[in-house]
């Protein structure tokens, strides 16, 4: 008889293979027709919040695979928080100005020449346009990786409301006392004609002079020194930008050292004059010691123009390198400006915008034969002005260094002073005692980071960074829409002003200070005239843009966004420099606290080798070659699976392997579903047999450990305990064990049920752990559960967490942990001499209490075996281990095998052994 009708085999519709390339679609698509995230709102009303702000991508370009780690990271966070019972906003954002976008539209238009043809109005239309096309590809293609957020209403930062409350904290930002503007050397761009903020900066490798510069010193000043006027003395300057000497007025000293005077009358510091004589630029010996500050405010003289060039004392000089002169342009440097602004230095600037010497230098006779250098690039200057210097030139070569170049057209940076608006960061917030840079520093104490070095790093940027110039000579952005008074200067702070401008930006939008004429845009009752004012034509660094966001966004009522302070704001590590800065600046300035209660951040994706991703290399993974070759669910499980600390790997390799662990997991999914199919209600942990109480022990304790770590966002430790639990006792042993119990016994036996209740615990407690990361899977499992695991819910989304409750395991698991990894490596000793085919052949021979005070059934099923005895056995030893100082003792079953569960337990060949004999009757 074939007794294979009579077995309770598991069956389930939830499909073997998911099909993810083709299914994923449909499925997403049902999300967003039955709008699942408002009816996730709707479910936690009155819940506990989570708030996850969202840093905006610039809208401008397909996606590429770090866009993709970036949202499914956010989206798992958020929905971790979701099936764990908190009310979730999620609203995405994105960045719609500046020079990325802006570049594109000079591209499409053939280059800046045609660009500048254009009336600014337009090229802002063409800008607005391109920016929304790509808001557009970008939603959908993040929709495509099964995020889910608030896609009806994403923040726009060009949208007119939008753009309105970036103007809004810009003019709270100048309420505080913070903005200020003045000419101050920024990173200049010559190739886009713009400033820079320090986040657009890279540093690349750039071939430069290293040039020895002698100054000889003024007459008063040797007299000063008590040397003669014909003595040859002169301090001798270092530098690597010899385009930079006609800008020079100062020389700075380190206001602590001593400086020698050498017999062939060059002045240096005392602690590199062995180097310098080593290195060939002095040849002379020590003739006079003095102290630094005997220099202070005597003048050199510059030898490119015969200009003066004042001696000064400044801490940022270091004697590790150069001579201990330092050459100060206030024009071309940070430090050079700060020390010109406390010794009143000139500030000469003979370079324009396009990085060509100007008219100054004639002007000022600021380099022999000036004419031929006006509107001569600086670059190509270096080596006539090296050939000018003559003599003075002590010593000339070339060297490789890393050199500010801009992140976008990675042209190299000079340092260039122009009229700008800055961000004061160490002057105090208007009725604050502390300044906007220690308030920042305070903030940061309160945060959380993930990981924690992030803290330290961005401290140390905060801690050390110059003013925020906050001010781009762009046409595509916010603009600076202040009033300037012609006749004084004067910037209009009007409050009344500064809201009716606001206004008017919210209902036609930023392009109305470039379409309206003042008369228009100036609020009717400020006592000015349109005539006597001018517009300030500067646009906002898009970081202001972005850095507003918690205000245009959280504290506006213009999005359903959630909560300010944000919960959590994840960004890739390089926002520590950027989106981070930015907001907690802007947020410290105007509300004195950071915009975020802790921060995340991630790594970047590589390839296999570590490499980064290059066309030219061709090891780019693009997401939407991930979708159509793997699905979704398989970047999701990507992202949980690698340590985003680091930068994470991903290649074919890489995605294979993922693709396996994806279809384990589903099968183990598949094998549980299918195991349940037909129970109705749990059994009571009471009434659980030893295996049943053992797996659901096992399963609470690394449940709630991985519970613990995605609480703690520790995604790819969580991942790896979870594997291991899946792999190791779930699948490898407790699945194994249970099916002689869950096919042969009786479809209600006491047994069965109580086995299948465990799996339906571990089940649904197991699906919403993974809920949040396959997410679509997820979901397919619940339209294919039956009700002990889904209950009502319609979908994965009517669910929640819930925990599994402590349950005491009766025997010593380890032990008999031990016993099977024991009996197991025996088994594989007999398979390979082909002793046997299969378990149930054997029979265990002990007298191991621990294993004998098991219930006697759930010992066999715990080594699926077909007997376990303690007298000594009659049949023949064909294997043996020990467990401590118990041994065990394997034989081969003397009874004969049941056609039914295939255990030898039957007292006649080719009949049914006694448990199947009662089932089949009954």
């Amino acid at each position: 008889m074939d007794y294979k009708e009579t077995l309770l085999l598991p069956t389930t519709t939830f499909a073997m293979r998911g099909n993810l390339i083709n299914n994923e679609p449909k499925r997403y698509a049902a999300w967003d027709e039955k709008k699942v995230y408002h009816k996730m709102k709707a479910k936690r009303a009155g819940a506990e919040h989570f708030t996850l702000h969202d840093g905006p991508p610039y809208a401008n370009g397909h996606i590429h695979i770090g866009h993709a780690l970036n949202k499914i990271l956010k989206d798992i966070i958020i929905k971790n928080n979701y099936f764990n019972g908190k009310s979730v906003r999620f609203t995405p954002g994105w960045d719609c100005h500046g020079l990325p976008i802006e570049q594109q539209v000079e591209k499409k238009l053939g280059g800046k020449q045609k660009k500048e043809q254009l009336e600014t109005a337009q090229i802002r239309k063409l800008c607005r346009e391109h920016a929304a096309k790509f808001v557009d590809i970008q939603r959908d293609e993040f929709k495509q990786l099964g995020i889910i957020a608030d896609w009806e209403k994403p923040y726009v930062t060009m949208d007119y409301k939008f753009e309105a409350n970036i103007f809004r904290t810009l003019c709270s930002v100048a309420k505080k006392g913070l903005l200020i503007e003045r000419s101050k050397p920024v990173f200049w761009s010559w190739a886009e004609r713009t400033a820079l903020a320090e986040a657009e900066v890279e540093y690349e490798d750039k071939e430069d002079y290293s040039i020895y510069v002698a100054f000889e010193l003024s007459d008063e000043a040797k007299e000063k020194l008590g040397l003669a006027k014909n003595e040859k003395a002169a301090p001798v300057i270092w530098t690597t930008t010899p385009w930079t000497l006609p800008a020079n007025t100062g020389i700075s000293f380190n206001p602590e050292e001593e400086y020698v005077l050498t017999t062939d009358g060059y002045i240096v510091a005392k602690k590199l004059f062995n180097t310098l004589v080593e290195d060939g630029v002095l040849k002379g010996t020590v003739a006079k010691t003095f102290q630094a500050t005997a220099f202070e405010n005597l003048n050199a003289v510059n030898p490119l123009n015969g200009r003066p060039s004042r001696m000064v004392l400044g801490e940022h000089v270091l004697v590790e390198n150069g001579t201990g002169c330092v050459h100060t342009a206030p024009g071309h440097g940070e430090d050079d400006y700060r020390i010109g602004l406390k010794y009143d230095l000139e500030v000469v600037m003979p370079v324009d915008e396009t990085g060509c010497y100007d008219a100054t230098v004639v002007r000022d006779a600021l380099i022999p034969n000036a004419e031929d250098f006006v509107g001569r690039h600086i670059f190509k200057s270096n080596e006539d002005i090296v050939e000018m210097l003559g003599a003075s030139v002590l010593h000339v070569s070339k060297f490789m260094h890393s050199y500010p170049h801009c992140w976008r057209s990675h042209t190299p940076l000079i340092y260039r002073a122009t009229k700008q608006w800055f961000i004061s960061v160490d002057e105090k917030p208007a009725g604050e005692d502390k300044t906007l840079r220690n308030i920042a520093l305070d903030e940061i104490e309160k945060t959380l980071f993930v990981p924690k070095t992030g803290k330290n790093r961005l401290t140390s940027m905060v801690a050390n960074r110059p003013d925020w110039c906050i001010s781009r000579q762009r046409d595509w952005g916010v603009p600076i829409a202040f009033f300037r008074v012609k006749a004084t200067g004067e910037v209009l702070l009007d409050e009344k002003v500064l809201n009716f401008t606001a206004m008017i930006f919210e209902m036609q939008g930023s392009d109305a200070w470039y379409s309206m004429d003042i008369a228009q845009l100036l609020y009717p009752g400020s006592g000015y005239k349109p005539e006597e004012l001018e517009k300030v034509t500067d646009i906002l660094d898009v970081w202001f843009d972005s850095g507003s966001t918690w205000n245009s966004v959280l504290k506006s009522r213009n999005y359903d966004a959630g909560d300010y302070p944000a919960d959590l704001y994840v960004e890739g590590s390089d926002q520590h420099r950027g989106w981070f800065q930015s907001s907690l600046f802007l947020s410290s300035a105007v509300e004195h606290k950071a915009p975020y209660k802790g921060v995340l951040t991630h790594g970047f994706t590589v390839d296999e080798k570590g490499e980064k991703m290059s066309k030219s290399k061709g090891n780019v993974i693009a997401p939407e070659k991930v979708l159509k070759e793997y699905g979704s669910e398989i970047l999701r499980l990507w992202v949980a699976s690698s340590d985003y600390q680091g930068d994470l790997k991903i290649s074919q390799g890489i995605l294979k392997q993922t693709s396996e662990n994806y279809r384990k997991l589903r099968n183990t999914f598949r094998i549980m579903l299918a195991n349940i199919n037909d129970l109705k209600e749990l059994t009571p942990y009471t009434e659980m047999g030893d295996l049943d109480k053992w797996i659901l022990h096992v399963a609470q304790n690394t449940l709630d450990e991985v519970h613990s770590q995605f609480a703690e966002y520790n995604f790819v430790n969580g991942m790896s305990t979870l594997n291991n639990f899946i792999v190791n006792e779930l699948s490898g042993m407790y699945i194994d064990m249970t099916k002689d119990n869950l096919y042969c016994n009786a479809k209600d036996s006491q047994r069965r049920r109580a086995s299948q209740s465990a799996m339906a615990i571990i089940t649904k407690t197991l699906l919403l752990i993974m809920a949040p990361i396959i997410t679509y899977t997820a979901d397919e499992i619940v339209e294919n559960a039956p009700a002990i695991i889904k209950g009502d819910a319609e979908d994965i989304f009517d669910m929640s967490y819930e925990k599994i409750e402590t349950v005491a395991v009766a025997f010593d698991a380890e032990y008999m942990v031990k016993a099977r990894e024991g009996f197991g490596a025996e088994v594989d000793k007999l398979k390979k001499e082909k002793i046997i085919k299969n378990t149930l052949e054997l029979i265990i021979y002990t007298e191991s209490k621990t294993t004998l005070e098991m219930d006697r059934v759930d010992a066999e099923d715990w080594f699926v075996v077909s007997g376990i005895f303690e007298d000594k056995p009659e049949e023949e030893i064909i294997g043996s281990f020990k467990v401590d100082e118990d041994t065990f003792s394997i034989a081969k079953a003397s009874k004969f095998k049941c056609p039914r569960c295939w255990k030898y337990q039957a007292q006649e060949e080719d009949c049914l052994c006694e448990r199947c004999q009662s089932v089949v009757n009954a």
